[in-house]
């Protein structure tokens, strides 16, 4: 992997990640129960359900490499084909504005914030699909082990993801309680959009 790759690669992860989906509602839904303690717990949490993934995620993809180039083409296509529907609907939820993010501020604080926080990660289908979907884009067989180049990859995602996670649980709750919170979820999720859309596209016309 090269410079440019992986700056395109933190890029899309931050952009992708600071979109208000199922984790940034988890993790301010804490720090409003609580305290600002329970939403970095939360975050903490989700981030080792992140390491888990990056671990399946290479052992898998790193198997699939070394028994087919056709089987990983295949793979990186069906990735690039999902990247397209991902990003189709962030620009379809920004469009309608339909992405209102709304969080209990009244209930109690849950028991084991971090625990649940890794098991909510684990047990998510979307994030292994989307690990499985997202990581292959920037893989190049030819550039030496393909498990050190998915699990590198994956740890860059997983501590991008978590510090904006921590950025969430720090300033989530302010943030969600503006006024123009919904012009903020829909800035981000048009960014995000584009974003994987000109991946998935910059994939299909790669010669590589």
């Amino acid at each position: 992997m090269d410079l440019n790759s992986l700056l395109l690669f933190a890029v899309a992860c931050l952009a992708i990640n600071l979109i208000p989906g199922p984790d940034v509602i988890y993790i301010v839904s804490n720090t409003m129960k609580g305290k600002m303690i329970s939403g970095l717990k939360a975050a903490m949490g989700l981030g080792v359900g992140y390491f888990v993934h990056t671990l399946a995620a290479s052992l898998g993809l790193s198997a699939i490499i070394l028994s087919s180039a056709l089987a990983f083409s295949i793979v990186k296509w069906l990735g690039a084909a999902y990247l397209v529907y991902l990003g189709i609907q962030a620009l379809i939820s920004m469009w309608r504005g339909n992405n209102k993010i709304v969080v209990d501020d009244n209930s109690k604080p849950n028991g084991n914030v971090f625990f649940q926080g890794i098991v909510v990660s684990v047990l998510n289908p979307k994030v292994a699909l989307f690990f499985l979907s997202f990581l292959p884009q920037f893989i190049d067989p030819l550039a030496g082990s393909t498990s050190i180049q998915l699990l590198t990859l994956g740890l860059i995602f997983s501590l991008l993801a978590t510090l904006c996670n921590v950025l969430y649980a720090s300033a989530g709750s302010w943030v969600f309680s503006r006024p123009n919170s919904q012009r903020y979820s829909r800035a981000l999720e048009g960014i995000s959009g584009v974003l994987l859309i000109g991946l998935a596209s910059k994939v299909m016309t790669s010669d590589r």
